[in-house]
């Protein structure tokens, strides 16, 4: 899948990062792949999100901002164009998110973070569990109770990376 974004969306691609759930060694996860697509600069969007569309990819239409409470709601910061796999391919969830960004740090500091922290990963993982089992068919109820604990892990994760020096990894 790799090669085939970095072909297809040229030369404003910054790097491909496999984050979320299934980026986690040992952190039970949906048989869903999430992609963060890093991209120069989002003001450049129409060139390689026609390409990204020509091999299929769905949605993307419409701006989205990520949610960080501290920021508002339409900052720069948190916004992101959300695609989905082609039809019929596994399920894949792309976030392209601008180089330099908030939202683009976030969520490879928070991948890294449940990485190197076992407790961190197992009590996010029971979360995970119990959210599943309160809201077996709703993404909504999931992220209504994982969206706060996501902010709670981030300033664990901003003190973690401030600790050990941590830098933004090369691509995956």
């Amino acid at each position: 899948m790799a090669a085939r974004l970095r072909a297809a969306a040229g030369s404003g691609l910054a790097r491909i990062d496999h984050i979320g759930s299934t980026a986690v060694p040992g952190l039970s996860a949906k048989d869903v792949i999430d992609v963060q697509l890093t991209v120069a600069t989002l003001a450049q969007a129409s060139g390689w999100l026609a390409a990204l569309r020509r091999v299929g990819f769905r949605r993307g239409e419409d701006w989205q901002y990520d949610i960080f409470h501290p920021l508002p709601s339409d900052s720069p910061e948190l916004r992101k164009l959300y695609l989905r796999e082609p039809a019929g391919e596994r399920r894949l969830h792309l976030h392209v998110r601008g180089a330099g960004r908030f939202n683009a740090r976030y969520a490879l500091l928070c991948r890294d973070y449940l990485r190197a922290h076992a407790p961190a990963r197992q009590e996010y993982e029971l979360l995970k569990q119990r959210a599943a089992q309160l809201f077996p068919t709703s993404i909504e109820g999931d992220l209504f109770l994982k969206e706060p604990v996501f902010h709670l892990l981030y300033q664990a994760a901003e003190l973690w990376a401030e600790k050990v020096g941590w830098q933004l990894p090369q691509p995956e």
